[in-house]
């Protein structure tokens, strides 16, 4: 018995890190939240913060995966002609969280590497969001003749580089260009149904 209830508050704790950490990585950035931060916002030492992961790259990737959580419980819809402005939103709002968007775009260059504890969580998350956006290519554009999963990849692709170019300028309108690029894609759609008539 008391083996389970220290599992419990051990799997309780490590949620109240995740959660924490959250705050500080929004706040201060991917820079400024160290480990010793995030361990003194839990009341904890840079150890015992450890004792719940077993690398500062292991924590930073369990804080993405809890943005996600996060993002999902808040953006995701079934509702039909709802997951284009979903996705929008989520856009959105990450500049109001400029530091997780930095962690994020640091460590999927690191993931890059197979033996980095971020790279599984990677290859998961993209594979998730192109088999959400390919799943709904008609609201996302339906042009004939590109498959689903390369419109997703096209998608994927430029959010991704948005957030790269927002971090270096902060003035980089992510939403507006990726709204621009669904016009594009309902233009040629537009198109293609027009020369079909």
């Amino acid at each position: 018995m008391a083996r389970r209830g220290s599992y419990a508050k051990g799997v309780a704790k490590r949620e109240e890190i995740l959660e924490r950490a959250l705050e500080v990585v929004a706040r201060e950035g991917y820079r400024g939240a160290s480990v010793k931060e995030i361990a003194e916002a839990v009341g904890l030492s840079q150890a015992g913060l450890l004792h719940y992961f077993d690398s500062k790259e292991e924590l930073f990737t369990e804080i993405l995966r809890k943005r996600d959580e996060h993002d999902g419980d808040e953006f995701r819809t079934d509702a039909p002609g709802a997951a284009r402005a979903a996705y929008l939103r989520v856009i959105r709002h990450n500049v109001q969280t400029p530091g997780l968007v930095e962690l994020f775009s640091r460590l999927a260059v690191e993931a890059a590497d197979p033996a980095h504890p971020a790279h599984a969580y990677f290859l998961e998350r993209t594979t998730e969001l192109r088999a959400q956006l390919a799943q709904q290519a008609d609201e996302f554009s339906g042009i004939r003749d590109v498959p689903p999963e390369t419109l997703a990849r096209i998608v994927q692709a430029v959010t991704d580089g948005l957030q790269l170019q927002w971090l270096l300028d902060r003035t980089v309108d992510m939403a507006g260009t990726v709204e621009a690029l669904f016009a594009i894609l309902d233009d040629a759609r537009a198109t293609q149904d027009g020369k079909d008539d």
